[in-house]
This record gives structure tokens, sequence and C-alpha cells, in this order.
């Protein structure tokens, strides 16, 4: 996670903050300026911002940029934006303007016009709150059409990935993917290794079976996603399918997929589904003492990530140098 930290630190990026009068996301923000790990863009009245400064004794809150979402002076330009954007879907010029004043759309809307790299939200909102505004104005990467969750991985077994940090995904977001749908989430998610853990990813597409041993029409959607994810993107390192554990140990890898360039050596874990990926994740942080951060939604033009609304400074800290480090790598 440090390394993560000062590599935002290296190559600061705005990251905007939409619930700028929320508690531990100020208290996160007067860490993070403190730190200098991110040019933090507060939403929110900049008269209640200061007075809730002072009464949390937070004394870096200056160094970060206030945006008042009912004055500021790119208000007009951001509801000409947003009309632009939705008028095909039947919204007016006034109810354009209207929703600028909604934190989570300014924020959107403010990295569609250039002036933030990256958006945190979901402390005092819902999931789906702030994925809306994110779809309509950002929209996803180009290529992919779903968003899903990755899970930054922290184990204690340091042989496994890069020091026993592993990047699984889908946990949040897709239910049931279909092959194209599942290819897509290796993608991106190889996209998410590269730009956050820092290291090539070596992508295993899991399944019950390994490279035949069972037949099943599950086997299959997972053979078929591997298919496209090598088309999708020649150069990744991707196998399927395999087992977790002809995917993790070198020895199960060797036997069950031999010259498998990636059995045995996996940093990535893609999951047929959400069912799996959301069970695996929490098994592994809480039998194994694995620390989970995320999710981390990726398959966004821009970075846009959703909290829990149970999280703490801590989580919006380490979320915002994820954010800066997604950023970093999509430019």
């Amino acid at each position: 996670m440090q390394e993560i930290i000062d590599r935002a630190k290296a190559n600061k990026q705005r990251i905007v903050l939409p619930e700028g009068t929320e508690e531990r996301t100020l208290k996160a923000a007067d860490r993070l300026a403190a730190d200098g790990v991110a040019n933090v863009i507060l939403i929110g009245n900049p008269s209640e911002i200061k007075k809730l400064a002072e009464q949390f004794k937070l004394s870096n809150i200056g160094k970060t940029t206030i945006v008042d979402p009912v004055n500021n002076e790119k208000k007009q330009i951001y509801a000409n934006l947003l009309f632009e954007l939705r008028k095909s879907k039947g919204m007016t010029a006034e109810q354009a303007e209207k929703l600028t004043e909604d934190p989570l759309y300014l924020g959107c809307l403010m990295i569609k016009n250039g002036d933030a790299d990256g958006e945190i939200a979901g402390a005092q909102n819902t999931t789906g709150d702030v994925l809306r505004p994110a779809l309509q104005i950002i929209k996803t990467a180009p290529g992919i059409s779903v968003v899903s969750g990755a899970f930054l991985m922290f184990t204690k077994e340091k042989e496994y990935g890069k020091n026993g940090l592993l990047v699984f995904a889908d946990c949040a977001v897709m239910p049931n993917p279909n092959a194209r749908e599942l290819a897509e989430i290796a993608v991106s998610t190889a996209q998410t290794t590269r730009s956050i853990v820092g290291v090539e990813p070596k992508v295993a597409m899991l399944s019950f079976s390994t490279k035949g041993s069972a037949k099943h029409e599950l086997c299959d959607k997972v053979v078929e996603a591997t298919r496209l994810a090598k088309e999708m993107a020649p150069d990744l390192k991707i196998d399927g399918e395999l087992q977790a554990d002809a995917a993790l140990v070198a020895s199960v890898g060797s036997s069950k997929a031999p010259g498998s360039p990636i059995a045995g050596q996996a940093n990535v874990l893609v999951f047929p589904n959400l069912e799996c990926g959301n069970i695996s994740y929490k098994l592994v942080q809480r039998l194994g003492n694995a620390e989970a951060v995320g999710p981390i939604l990726q398959g966004m033009a821009a970075p846009v990530n959703d909290l829990s609304r149970g999280c703490s400074v801590d989580d919006i800290y380490k979320m915002v140098a994820i954010c800066a480090n997604q950023a970093i790598g999509s430019k």
C-alpha cells in the first residue's frame, strides 16, 4: 500500500470528493493534503466546510480546492455540457442546470470537462447514486461495456502474487457475466493491476475445471471468455480455464496445466461470477487474515470509486491513493 501511496505522491492527480461536508471525508482530505498524496477537490458550501474544519481541528483543509455546487464560475459550462450529453434522452436545459448543483453530478462533470482526474464518493450515498451520473456522463472505457469491482488482497502468503498481493475480480458488481462480459472484466482487471500494483498482470480465469478436466457449460463460458480476452488484448498474459490451486501453486500448475504461461504464477484471479468472487474474497479476508482493499471500480473511461457507507477515514485515504494511480495509468 505504501508503494501505491508513494506513486500517487510522485505524480499528483486531482481527485474530487463530492461529499465535502461529510466528517470522515473531511478528515481524510485533511490527511491527504498534509501528506501530499493528491490535489484534493472538495465539493460543498465553503463556509460550512470551513466551520466543520474548525470544529474537527483540521489544519490542512486550506490546502484543498473547495467548489461550491450552487455558486461556481463554471456552473453554466457544466450545465451546457450535461445538456449536450443527455438531451437525446429527453433532458432539458433547466433540468441540466439543476442537476449541476448535485455534488455527484458536478464531480463527474468536472472530470468530463478536464477539471479533475478521478472521483471518490459513497460515504453517505448509495452505490446506485454514485454510479448513475458516472455512467451517464463519464461512461465506460472504449471497448468495455461493463463496470466491475476488483479487490486488492494483501495476504500473508508471500509466495503468491507480488509478495502476497493478489487482485480479485469481479467481487462487487456483475452477478452473472456472460463470456463477453467476463472477458471485459479480465481485461479491465489487468489494467487495474498495471496501474495500481505496478506489475505485469498474469491473469487466471478460474473454474472448477482445469483444461477440460470437467465438462460443463459453466466451464465452457470461462474457456470462451479466455479466448475473447486474448482477442481483445493479444499481449495479455492470460490462461483458463484453471482451478484456483492450478493458478497459484507451481507444482499443481505444472501437473494440471503443463506448458501454461500462467499456471502456478497468477497474480490476478478472475472469478466466473459474482457469487464466487464475493464469497472467495471474504473467506480469504476472514480465514486467511488478509487485508482486502476495495472494491475498486473498473471499466469506466475515468476512475470513479464507490465507498462503503461504513468506511473509515483510512479507507477513504487509501482509495484516493488508488484512484490517483488509476488516473495515472489511464493517461
